[in-house]
């Protein structure tokens, strides 16, 4: 059959990007220490001679399909690249795969298990561009309230939304940068209590009061701990409990 894609192009102009979007596929990574199974979402594109009429997409997906089969962890995204680079002959490759993936939650009194929900995106190119975005939900409670207030103070569910850049992802491990982060809320969140712990989280939230503005410089000052990071953006926001809007903080670093 005649390979139309392949045909030759006179217009002289390489195509940066092109491939598929919107693949729904079952993935297995390493999380943690155990293998999950996750629903991917992913974007796979490669760039295309500017001699060469059309990329062969079905190759795309036919990658894919090969290394869902398998269970990876997150460094292993390089090779799902260079079978791309090598299999459609051309210099670069770029995959975008977004997923919820879920970490264990014991709850702090009762020690009842639960799996708390995590949004996950790992963005990654054959020129050794790795990227992580995380949105990681917290308790935040505010301590202008709490210190005018003769009995309580408001508080909110809070979501804090990085983007970090590494160097390379070897040892990327996701659940330990969730764990730092959602450490800077003035409470975890816990998709399980019993009354006993309702109580603790309670308390405990009381007890370490945060501004918006708070808990992003101590997101800041955590992922600054990091090692192998080139640049990460930060951005917390508290879904206010007594306003109409919700409250916003954000701050973006380069390493040198």
């Amino acid at each position: 059959m005649i390979d139309v894609q392949n045909q030759k192009d006179s217009r002289g102009i390489k195509i940066q990007q092109t491939g598929v979007t919107a693949v729904h596929l079952p993935f297995s990574f390493l999380i943690g220490k155990e293998f999950q199974q996750v629903l991917a979402k992913i974007r796979f594109t490669v760039s295309l001679s500017e001699k060469i009429r059309g990329t062969h997409m079905s190759r795309l997906v036919e990658i894919l399909t090969d290394f869902s089969a398998t269970p990876l962890k997150f460094s292993d995204i390089e090779k799902i690249l260079l079978d791309a680079t090598e299999k459609l002959e051309t210099d670069f490759a770029a995959i975008k795969m977004a997923f919820k993936f879920f970490v264990k939650r014991a709850a702090p009194i009762s020690e009842k298990i639960s799996l708390l929900d995590i949004d996950c995106e790992i963005s990654a190119d054959s020129n050794k561009n790795f990227t992580l975005n995380l949105a990681v939900p917290f308790t935040s409670l505010c301590p202008c309230s709490k210190e005018i207030s003769n009995f309580g103070a408001h508080n909110q569910r809070s979501i804090c939304r990085v983007k970090i850049d590494f160097n390379d992802i070897e040892n990327l491990d996701v659940e330990k940068i969730v764990n730092l982060i959602e450490n800077q809320g003035s409470s975890k969140i816990f998709p399980l209590l019993k009354r006993e712990d309702e109580k603790f989280v309670t308390e405990a939230a009381y007890q370490n009061a945060k501004f918006v503005e708070d808990i992003l410089r101590d997101v800041v000052i955590s992922l600054r701990q990091l090692e192998n990071i080139s640049a990460f953006e930060v951005e917390c926001e508290n879904f206010e409990s007594i306003h109409n809007h919700n409250a916003f903080a954000f701050h973006s670093e380069i390493r040198s």
